[in-house]
């Protein structure tokens, strides 16, 4: 499916999020979570990485959800090895910090999800469903924007003004970083200088208008479809100066931002977790710079499959749709405590992309989005453990516990991750 027009994309969208929409239900809110805390114990520093690896074309030997019923439940002193993290600096220093976590057993209880029977194959079959959103003034507008690329050729998700959230196969392959992590920059899209030629006389100022229209309006439908309706309207030169600005900027062009550090999971490193490993796959990427982007939360729920037709949303830089933002949404045909199994059509470079929900805050009538697990990509899982494998596409959940870590590595104090 090549690149769609904006009309037809958000028809799309309204029919995809219809359900989630008519469904005013008071059980289809964000859930709140007390969620463990996560604090440092201790930090040491490690010799600098090889940065010798490569960025694995898929992963192999997943241990899948039957797979995981055989192993025994992690003991506390296991879950504090699992988060312990490795930082490594722009310097190319690194170190090592170990753990404790607190408020454990206050947890409300996470419920281990059965797995359905289906079986799908991964990347694309049948009619690709996957949207090029090729329109700037479109993929540069929230939800979309906060999707960023990672220059090992992943994507990523911003979760504060200043971190990114991605797979830490994308910066390690689970024995080393991977060849230019060490030099890591995240690219955002950017729109065209306003002050160029599409920004001057009436133009600039209707976009200013439309900025200014959109103040105070919570949800993203209701921007996308005003702006979608004030282009339809705007048949004078307002109309034929987008037109002007697309064809001069045919390429998509990112802004880059160096990364300042870079944490990851002990649980992603081979030998530590054994089958437990794609349960860690995702890192988190603080920049040395914040961009003027908004951000997406995170969130934690303890089934998606309960939710209006149980289906996610993400986005990604798609390796063979270069530099254009592709946007997909799809059914989760099952879940575990801590992955999603799902058939969303993907390609390599999807992966590390941020998969959100939308559901009611607490008490109020709006809808938000929020993050609620990392696109792993495909994956050949040992179904069964019994060395017989089997593609799928892969999400890791952010359960309260990554929840707890992922905070802690944002804000650093943890008095601040009490509640997801």
């Amino acid at each position: 499916m090549g690149p769609i027009p904006l009309c037809v994309l958000l028809s799309v969208w309204a029919l995809a999020v219809a359900a989630e929409v008519n469904t005013l239900d008071d059980d289809y809110t964000w859930p709140q979570w007390k969620v463990p805390l996560v604090r440092k114990r201790r930090t040491v520093q490690l010799s600098s990485p090889d940065f010798s690896a490569h960025l694995p074309p898929e992963l192999s030997g997943t241990c899948g959800i039957e797979c995981q019923r055989r192993l025994p439940t992690p003991s506390l002193d296991d879950l504090e090895q699992f988060l312990s993290y490795e930082t490594v600096y722009e310097n190319g220093t690194r170190t090592f910090t170990s753990v404790s976590v607190q408020g454990l057993n206050e947890v409300t209880a996470w419920t281990r999800n059965a797995s359905s029977n289906s079986r799908h194959k991964r990347e694309v079959y049948g009619t690709d469903t996957r949207f090029t959103i090729s329109d700037k003034q479109f993929s540069t507008k929230y939800p979309f924007s906060t999707t960023v690329k990672i220059s090992t050729g992943c994507s990523g998700v911003l979760v504060s003004p200043k971190h990114v959230l991605t797979a830490a196969h994308c910066i390690h392959d689970g024995k080393d970083y991977i060849d230019g992590a060490q030099k890591l920059r995240v690219g955002i899209l950017k729109e065209k200088s306003r002050r160029g030629k599409g920004g001057k006389g009436r133009g600039g100022r209707g976009k200013g208008r439309r900025r200014k229209g959109d103040k105070g309006k919570e949800e993203v439908e209701e921007k996308e479809e005003n702006e979608g309706n004030g282009d339809r309207k705007g048949k004078g030169r307002g109309r034929k100066s987008r037109s002007r600005r697309s064809a001069e900027s045919e390429k998509p062009s990112f802004r880059w931002t160096r990364v300042k550090q870079t944490q990851i999971p002990k649980g992603w490193f081979k030998g530590v977790s054994d089958g437990l490993a794609a349960d860690y796959d995702y890192a988190v990427l603080e920049l040395k710079k914040a961009p003027k982007v908004k951000h997406m939360d995170l969130g934690v729920i303890p089934s998606v499959k309960k939710l209006p037709a149980g289906r996610i949303h993400f986005s990604g830089f798609d390796d063979d749709r270069p530099g254009n933002l592709v946007y997909r949404f799809c059914s989760v045909s099952e879940e575990s405590n801590d992955l999603l199994y799902q058939h969303c059509d993907a390609k390599p470079g999807s992966s590390g992309s941020g998969v959100y929900i939308r559901l009611k805050e607490p008490g109020k009538k709006k809808w938000k989005r929020k993050i609620i697990a990392v696109f792993s990509g495909h994956q050949w899982v040992d179904v069964n453990g019994n060395g017989m494998q089997q593609d799928y596409n892969v999400a890791v959940r952010i359960t309260p516990l990554k929840y707890a870590q992922i905070c802690h590595w944002v804000h650093g104090a943890s008095n601040e991750c009490q509640v997801a």
